[in-house]
């Protein structure tokens, strides 16, 4: 699947240029920790004085937690194609009503929960449609625009089901579809990783959620040292 998709079509994803801002997104699978390290992450960077917004996908707007609902409540089967528009029509509000302006504003961090390598994971990969279908998709702007670091928390589907069985809540459209999905979904994530080599960051969620969130805070130390040496900020090292 990889080797079928053209390199300039990968070429067409950039990280947006706001000096002293950061586009950050979290991945992974059901039970990975995503939201737990999302917290962690949020109050480490406000010590460090940065405003941080947390948004969720799909949702984040109005539009956007109406697609939510009616995509996460469906009570019939979607097709794959119908996902991963619903989905990138989610994502295009998002970013346009709300992610570009506040990346506008100095010192801010926006973290995604869940951003394109989810829609190439589930719709690309376990849904079948394929990973070029689902870039060609997001093709344009402002949907060709990617994190600067993302986050994998890779967990295997067994323990995901350990993880859902011990939160026990109720499954929604996706997390009901069993432990084949689940594997095709990890297969769609290195897939992404493989194909974002220098964004995505993969990190073993199996360890505890503190080794995890020590590794994360080392790659963000790691992100922020990188701007621009005429940045001024007065925030904290």
């Amino acid at each position: 699947m990889k080797n079928t998709i053209p390199q300039e079509l990968i070429q067409k994803f950039r990280s947006p240029e706001f000096p002293g801002s950061f586009f950050i997104s979290f991945e992974g699978i059901e039970g990975a920790g995503k939201s737990t390290q999302i917290a962690r992450l949020k109050d480490y960077l406000e010590k460090k004085n940065f405003r941080v917004l947390i948004l969720r996908e799909p949702g984040g707007t109005f539009f956007g937690e109406r697609l939510r609902e009616a995509i996460l409540n469906a009570k019939t089967e979607l097709h794959p194609l119908a996902e991963a528009h619903l989905f990138a029509s989610s994502r295009t509000q998002l970013l346009s009503e709300v992610t570009l302006k506040e990346l506008n504003i100095p010192n801010t961090v926006v973290i995604y929960d869940r951003y394109i390598d989810s829609s190439l994971a589930y719709q690309g990969v376990a849904r079948g449609l394929g990973a070029r279908e689902i870039l060609e998709i997001h093709g344009q702007f402002p949907l060709t625009l990617v994190p600067h670091l993302t986050f994998y928390l890779k967990i295997s589907p067994e323990t995901s089901e350990k993880r859902q069985k011990m939160r026990n809540a109720p499954k929604d459209y996706f997390e009901s579809r069993g432990m084949k999905f689940y594997e095709s979904l990890v297969e769609g994530y290195d897939l992404a990783s493989s194909l974002f080599k220098e964004r995505i960051l993969t990190l073993n969620a199996e360890q505890t959620l503190d080794n995890v969130e020590l590794e994360i805070q080392d790659a963000i130390n790691q992100l922020i040292s990188k701007r621009p040496t005429n940045w001024n900020s007065d925030l904290e090292t």
